[in-house]
């Protein structure tokens, strides 16, 4: 039985079509229906992942990647069709999000920890190899505010490995950090693939999606237009980034 199936989910956004640039629009738009269209960033997708399998995802800027990771994670819930997930699910996507930049990396630790999931017992526990995993044991007590993105995401990716669920959802993992810290995240990756963890992964990384993903679906316009291995839905996305072709001029 699939860990979790896709089945014809769709999810639609309503774009406001008319700007209101003076207070006087915007007093008047609010006794009135704005007009706006419709943006359907997924549409009608279906898929299956089974138990212990990894499944890559990729696709142009705004094909509906993010969107589908989150209707996965549980942050969106499809407009249409319906999602089943059968075991506990750990989203990486947006990294910091929970972070409060007047508190030190232990107790953001503590309350990120939590939000995935972590007993207070399992953090105090884990702390020190978190700090380890995001070589910040020396700004441990330094407030979050006057950390740089880059330390705040290694942080994030430490807390989110360590607080790894049976299913994990991974947006652009190895875009983060130096050499060494992509290296200590493959090498986290695949410890828990070995160790028979689900995992989801998007990258426009060819060459993640082919050495890491026995399978991949590739998706354009919101719908997946190719299902096949990591190294047939890398070589398709590689040709959609190619510019079409010239037609010769006869004169």
């Amino acid at each position: 039985m699939a860990i979790i199936e896709a089945h014809g989910i769709s999810k639609r956004f309503k774009i406001p079509s008319v700007r209101r640039d003076t207070f006087r629009e915007h007093v008047l738009d609010f006794f009135r229906s704005r007009p706006s269209e419709t943006l359907t960033a997924v549409d009608a997708v279906s898929f299956e992942v089974e138990r212990g399998q990894t499944l890559g995802i990729m696709g142009r800027n705004g094909c509906g990647k993010s969107t589908l990771l989150k209707i996965v994670s549980g942050i969106y819930q499809p407009d249409d069709g319906r999602l089943i997930a059968r075991a506990p699910i750990t989203p990486i996507l947006e990294l910091g999000v929970g972070w409060n930049p007047e508190l030190d990396a232990i107790d953001n630790i503590c309350l990120l920890g939590s939000v995935m999931g972590m007993s207070l017992q399992e953090i105090r526990a884990a702390v020190d190899e978190i700090l380890a995993f995001s070589e910040l044991e020396r700004f441990a007590n330094l407030k979050l505010q006057h950390y740089s993105s880059g330390m705040a995401s290694r942080l994030a990716y430490a807390v989110a490995f360590k607080a790894v669920r049976e299913v994990l959802v991974l947006d652009e993992i190895f875009a983060v950090g130096d050499a060494g810290f992509k290296a200590r995240c493959t090498d986290r990756y695949r410890t828990l693939s070995a160790t028979g963890h689900t995992v989801i992964l998007v990258s426009h990384d060819p060459g993640i999606i082919g050495t890491f993903c026995p399978r991949a679906l590739l998706l354009e316009g919101g719908r997946v237009t190719l299902d096949g291995t990591g190294a047939e839905v890398a070589a398709a996305y590689l040709q959609l980034l190619q510019p079409p072709e010239q037609s010769p001029v006869v004169g």
